[in-house]
């Protein structure tokens, strides 16, 4: 079933109901869309030593070894998803997607986790590699510079065990399941 106005300022409240209700049922499948766009990283090198996927897979489960939430386990199995929509603004892409779900911290950090990876590699570039430091200020800082230190530098290893997606799919689902940041929580009765 579908509305039939025109013009958004035509609409009424009962084609906002129905809209609402498709809109619920679109976002209960999110889950599903993520877990499909995750698999187009797989093949996907780009002169790494692994593909993508596999990068993102060791990034979130050394996460996971460590004893990190679930939340932050998903941000870090989904922190390069932007890669293929945003190659050149792949942690913005990927902050985006996460933002209604996770908390101001591990957005924070997935927004500008490119930045703070570039002190690995940035001056190989001819870049500056402490770019990252503008935001020496910011209560995030730390909790981002962990994250790349201890997770998503390390998850290049060609001879670490492949890990299944699927293994992960439980806790893309419970993260993906309801907004928490979102302008319409109350619309879709997440309130």
């Amino acid at each position: 079933m579908k509305t039939s106005f025109s013009r958004i300022s035509e609409s009424s409240a009962d084609d906002w109901k129905l809209i609402m209700n498709e809109q619920l049922r679109y976002i209960s499948k999110l889950p599903d869309r993520i877990l499909t766009h995750l698999e187009l990283l797989r093949g996907d090198y780009g002169g790494f030593p692994i593909d993508r996927l596999e990068h993102c897979l060791q990034t979130a489960n050394l996460a996971a070894e460590a004893g990190e939430d679930e939340e932050y386990i998903v941000c870090a199995l989904l922190h390069d998803i932007g890669d293929t929509l945003g190659s050149a603004n792949h942690a913005d892409v990927s902050a985006a997607i996460l933002q209604p779900f996770v908390s101001e911290a591990n957005h924070w950090m997935i927004k500008h986790h490119a930045i703070f990876q570039g002190y690995n590699f940035f001056h190989l570039l001819g870049m500056d590699r402490n770019m990252r430091d503008q935001y020496r200020d910011c209560e995030h800082f730390d909790r981002t510079a962990k994250f790349i230190e201890m997770y998503d530098n390390p998850a290049f290893d060609n001879k670490a065990p492949k890990i299944p997606l699927a293994s992960f799919e439980p806790m893309i689902r419970r993260v993906f399941c309801e907004p928490k940041n979102s302008m319409y929580k109350k619309a879709f009765g997440f309130e």
